[in-house]
């Protein structure tokens, strides 16, 4: 997530292709039959919000996530949000972009410092939960997930927006206190992952 909150949306028509580009890729998941009601929701929103690839759209605005998985497909790495104060997998606002898959690696490049990683797409899972920041209102984040492949022996180099980068175990995320959406992030971003050469 970047700090810079003054980023203003843009309803041009390079703002209504990038919305376009999550819808189809929304459209063209497929998902899970507990998925489907999600799926509906984020697609209403954005009928509804033409800027909602932006931050400045008050009701909430679409995410991109990243599962980091390491080398032995064993562990994801959690990061303990400054702003948030909770154990969270990396990601951030898309702030216009539509490729939300190269956001969520953006995202995750930023705010892990691993060279090397790699995304995978389609997208493995779709979340949408209310996020209350300090000195904002409370408003909804719109999550598309991606699992993200770290290289052997990768390095970690934390920034501003945490406090700490872990890597951990499916069974060790509830006692860092893990939501359900993180816990079925993972659960189906390794199962993904283990597929994967």
């Amino acid at each position: 997530m970047t700090s810079d909150d003054t980023l203003a949306p843009h309803p041009d028509d390079e703002g209504a292709a990038g919305l376009a580009q999550v819808v189809a890729t929304l459209e063209a998941l497929e998902l899970p039959v507990d998925q489907e009601p999600v799926r509906t929701r984020m697609l209403d929103f954005a009928a509804g919000h033409p800027d909602a690839l932006w931050r400045t759209c008050v009701d909430g605005h679409f995410t991109g996530s990243a599962l980091v998985v390491d080398d032995d497909r064993a562990h994801v790495l959690v990061l303990f949000h400054t702003k948030l104060q909770r154990w969270l997998q990396p990601g951030g606002h898309v702030d216009g972009e539509g490729d939300l898959a190269a956001s969520a690696l953006r995202e995750a490049s930023e705010e892990t410092g691993i060279e090397g990683l790699r995304v995978l797409t389609p997208a493995v899972d779709l979340d949408i939960h209310a996020v209350r920041p300090p000195k904002e209102p409370p408003h909804l984040h719109l999550d598309v997930r991606f699992v993200v492949l770290a290289p052997a022996g990768a390095e970690v180099v934390g920034n501003h927006e945490s406090e700490a980068l872990r890597w951990v175990r499916r069974e060790e995320l509830a006692d860092l206190g893990a939501d359900v959406g993180l816990l079925r992030l993972t659960e189906r971003g390794l199962a993904r992952a283990r597929r994967e050469p």
